[in-house]
């Protein structure tokens, strides 16, 4: 058996911003138009009149500020309300294997590794762009990587759950180096004309490189472990899929063919389930969690995380030992855990242990135990 361990992470971030005061004016614009026309429904009862939004409820919601977008061309308008993408050709590079090429190229930069060594790339997504090919096989394919790759798609936890099937096919010795990429266009599954849900999600990709520790070429964390869990729940959802177009009502555009949460719900079902998980992990390490230097939590919602934190650690955190990402970032779903882990682990001495946890639909949920080496 081989000492797997994460050797390098990288990100990309696209460069276009949208702020809680732009998405309120939009929004907010909508709403109105929206009420103007449903007047008279509104009036008599069969459709809600649609709240205002506001910063003051974006961030007291949520602790975000702003998110970063693949593009805001029809995303601030109105009358739209959702992103416009360019139809790309078959041969081109597709949306998210250009993201995960940026986020790659870093990650094996810092790694110091080529391409050419991996024998396993993982796409790691809470959505998939297509059906077939598999988009990990194009980025293998326009990275020059060997072996094998293929997609997984376990919501918000995808990129743990990854970490976990490489690092159990590194430590056998089936593979020795292993590329994970979470390109994560999340404006284009949210609802942005919902109030209770367009402020909650940011675009972002990120990268871990992963290998046999005896091949690391610098500073790396040791995977000491990794622990996963499932519990179905219909709570987070979203029904469009290849079968949409086959039904009596095929083409009609329900709110549900988008995401859609009972936040709630959600809060309440997966804050316990988190924290217990994460407790149950340290335990069979025989470790307290005072053991931990960082938790590098899912950046889903500043509440639930602080909550979890404190259920964790059974007392309030200090400043910087749940590292938060969200204000500049928003939900990245999967990778917003290892984008907080890739923006604060420079503090970590050898020695020192710490936790990266992802949490999200499923319900799911996946950690890794991590030692600096």
């Amino acid at each position: 058996m081989y000492q797997s361990a994460i050797t390098a992470t990288g990100v990309y971030v696209p460069p276009d911003v949208v702020t809680n005061e732009d998405l309120v004016e939009s929004y907010n614009q909508h709403a109105d138009w929206f009420n103007a026309e449903h007047a008279a429904e509104i009036v008599a009862g069969t459709v809600a009149a649609k709240e205002h939004s506001s910063t003051e409820f974006i961030y007291k919601a949520s602790g975000i500020l702003q998110r970063h977008v693949m593009t805001r061309d029809g995303l601030m308008d109105p009358a739209r309300m959702y992103p416009h993408f360019r139809q790309r050709s078959n041969d081109e590079p597709s949306m998210m294997a250009e993201m995960a090429l940026r986020a790659a190229d870093q990650a094996l930069a810092r790694a110091g590794v080529a391409a050419a060594d991996f024998d396993l790339v993982i796409c790691a997504a809470s959505n998939i762009e297509r059906a077939y090919p598999s988009v990990a096989i194009e980025i293998q394919k326009l990275l020059g990587a060997k072996g094998f790759a293929f997609d997984m798609m376990v919501g918000c936890s995808s990129a743990t759950v990854a970490i976990q099937a490489a690092s159990d096919m590194i430590r056998t010795g089936s593979v020795r180096k292993a590329l994970i990429v979470s390109p994560e266009i999340t404006t284009g599954h949210i609802e942005w004309r919902d109030r209770d849900c367009h402020f909650i999600f940011g675009d972002a990709c990120t990268a871990v490189v992963m290998e046999r520790a005896e091949d690391a070429k610098g500073a790396h964390f040791k995977i000491h472990s990794c622990s996963c869990a499932t519990e179905y729940s219909n709570n987070i959802r979203n029904n469009n899929g290849f079968l949409r177009r086959n039904r009596p009502d095929g083409m009609e555009d329900r709110r549900d063919m988008q995401f859609v949460q009972e936040g709630r719900k959600v809060f309440k079902e997966v804050v316990p389930m988190v924290a217990a998980h994460v407790l149950a992990h340290l335990r069979t390490e025989g470790l307290e969690p005072a053991s931990l230097k960082r938790l590098w939590l899912h950046q889903a919602n500043k509440g639930m995380n602080d909550l979890i934190a404190r259920r964790v650690l059974g007392r309030d955190p200090a400043p910087g030992e749940i590292p938060n990402v969200l204000e500049e970032y928003a939900n990245t779903s999967s990778a917003g855990a290892i984008l907080a882990f890739d923006m604060s682990n420079g503090e970590m001495q050898p020695g020192d242990l710490g936790l990266i946890c992802s949490y999200g639909a499923g319900y799911s949920v996946g950690s890794v135990l991590l030692e600096r080496a």
